[in-house]
């Protein structure tokens, strides 16, 4: 797998984890219920282990390597 690819695939993988908790408008209602809780509570609280193994793969697929290189800002020249 390239470095971009494998960066994309880390990007879709913590979108999820990021952007479903600011959606409140999905989850802002009461039912269904769980064991009594209403679904905007429950929902939050399932979104944290899938946001935890989301987050362990994609650190899983990165630890080795480091982020693609910026053109942009290419400092070698500043090292010399």
């Amino acid at each position: 797998m390239s470095q971009r690819a494998r960066w994309t695939l880390v990007i879709v993988l913590l979108t999820p984890a990021v952007v479903l908790p600011l959606l409140v408008g999905i989850y802002d209602r009461f039912d269904p219920e769980l064991f009594g809780f209403p679904f905007f509570f429950w929902f939050q609280f399932a979104l944290i282990p899938v946001a935890a193994i989301l987050t362990s793969v994609a650190y899983q697929l990165t630890k080795h390597e480091h982020p693609p290189a910026d053109p942009a800002h290419d400092d070698t020249e500043a090292i010399r």
